[in-house]
């Protein structure tokens, strides 16, 4: 549908108006911090607009879409400023709108140039709603770059522990990703051109490309490598856990629960429809490094002492099952898969938060340090309990659900890559279990005055725990969403 109001556009630079806004009135910490917020919550309601108009469709909208706009932005080049929204796009804008509005509000005690922090968080969140929407792989390319200026500066700027090495070492990672996906996306755009004397970076156009079995080979290999260490997959995760660690509470959210999604999407989106006969031939190397990052990060996960950085492990390992869901490429394992990206958004997100302001009140994350909490904070251990509870995948919250359609998606394509992916799951109940019994539940190890969660704290957790129970109960609604764009990309 091309409506009149541009809608796509609108739900791309909203958040970006909110950005330069917010900058200029960085010098007041408190209205740098009510307009973030007032420009956050706009973006939600925003990105629920759509959700009125998926029914319906115009001519010229290409298959599986039902929102796209399309104009002219360097056509020496056949560079197009084009959006488009199906399904899977409108529930990650959504998902990006709700962890973005999570993430201004437990930055809230953030003092230290307050008005430049959310600034920057406004920033990504416009640069990731612009990656989620775009159907020009220039455009693509431009907001994956996006990304990481403010990401950089956050982890930097704000950071704990080691914030420049953490820095540094996530830009040479996600650099050296980047250079080789724009790589690919030039030797397609100048093939495709070769072919049909029309030079493009079209998505749709894109895909009809002819493309030789070995040089397919080497650009889905290109796209796979940058996409994998923005995942991260084992064993290009060494980047994750101290950017996980060195980030502010904010950063850690948006960088876990976003950036790593947009990943698993340009997967979904691109490299499989780009080069499908090249993504047969790797998929059994998606299954290995899936299922050994499954098992493998919930093994390191148990041996972490720092909270931070055990969430750091388990969030990668979570993860795995994403990759598992997108290599067996079946209706039921990609939806799993899709699923799974919105659920460990929550869930971990949601952790990430809980145990940042613990550490905000002990100034400490080490698992030896605290004890007992059940009797001393005990709304914080209810929010500590569940949401540890859902990533350990009990039924009747929101990762049982999309994990369990995953292993039962792959297991009719590849039982044994099935099989070893639940024997993880069960690393995964052995190191949560010891989490909450050490602090939740454990004798006090160091006398610690803790105060409990104040009524902002505990509103935060408490929309993302009904969020965990809503997904676990009934994500019918959202599977529904999924369904007609998997037919068409699973048909390319």
């Amino acid at each position: 549908m091309t409506s009149l109001i541009p809608i796509l556009t609108l739900l791309v630079f909203f958040p970006l108006c909110g950005s330069l806004l917010v900058f200029a009135l960085r010098r007041s910490d408190a209205a740098a911090r009510g307009v973030a917020l007032a420009f956050s919550l706009a973006e939600l309601a925003l990105c629920l607009w759509p959700l009125a108009l998926t029914g319906e469709k115009a001519a010229g909208t290409p298959a599986g879409f039902f929102l796209y706009q399309d104009a002219a932005w360097i056509e020496r080049f056949g560079i197009r400023f084009t959006l488009s929204m199906d399904g899977i796009s409108l529930v990650m804008t959504l998902l990006t709108a709700f962890i973005t509005v999570i993430a201004v509000l437990s930055a809230w005690q953030v003092k230290e140039r307050a008005g430049l922090f959310f600034s920057l968080l406004l920033a990504l969140q416009a640069a990731v709603q612009g990656l989620f929407l775009s159907l020009d792989l220039f455009l693509f390319y431009l907001f994956w770059e996006a990304m990481l200026i403010p990401m950089l500066l956050l982890i930097g700027v704000w950071g704990r522990g080691r914030p420049v090495y953490s820095t540094i070492k996530f830009f040479l990672y996600t650099f050296v990703g980047s250079l080789l996906m724009l790589l690919a996306i030039i030797a397609l755009y100048l093939m495709h051109g070769a072919q049909t004397a029309s030079y493009t970076f079209a998505l749709p156009e894109l895909v009809r490309t002819s493309i030789p079995y070995e040089t397919g080979l080497w650009l889905f290999a290109a796209f796979l490598l940058s996409f994998a260490i923005k995942f991260p997959l084992f064993p290009l995760h060494t980047w994750q856990p101290d950017a996980y660690c060195d980030a502010p509470i904010a950063g850690t959210l948006m960088l876990g629960s976003l950036l790593s999604k947009t990943a698993a999407y340009g997967l979904i989106r691109i490299a499989f429809p780009l080069f499908p006969e090249a993504s047969r031939a790797l998929t059994p190397l998606i299954y290995v490094v899936a299922v050994l990052g499954i098992g493998y990060f919930a093994w390191i996960a148990f041996a972490q002492r720092d909270m931070k950085r055990m969430l750091a492990y388990s969030s990668v390992s979570h993860m795995g099952f994403v990759a598992l869901g997108i290599a067996a490429w079946s209706p039921v394992a990609v939806s799993g898969a899709l699923l799974q990206m919105v659920n460990h958004a929550v869930t971990t997100g949601a952790l990430f938060v809980v145990v940042g302001m613990l550490e905000e009140r002990a100034e400490n994350r080490d698992l030896s340090s605290f004890g007992g909490t059940w009797g001393k904070i005990p709304v914080f251990s209810f929010f500590f309990l569940v949401f540890n509870m859902a990533s350990a995948g009990v039924p009747g919250l929101n990762n049982f659900v999309s994990e369990l359609i995953i292993l039962v998606g792959t297991f009719r394509v590849a039982p044994l890559a099935a099989a070893l992916a639940f024997l993880g799951t069960i690393l995964t109940l052995v190191y949560t279990v010891r989490l909450v019994q050490e602090v939740v539940f454990g004798k006090e190890k160091t006398p610690l005055e803790l105060k409990d969660l104040s009524l902002r704290e505990a509103g935060v957790l408490g929309v993302m725990a009904l969020v965990v129970v809503a997904l676990g109960v009934h994500p019918g609604p959202v599977l529904e969403l999924f369904r007609a764009p998997l037919e068409v990309l699973l048909k390319q």
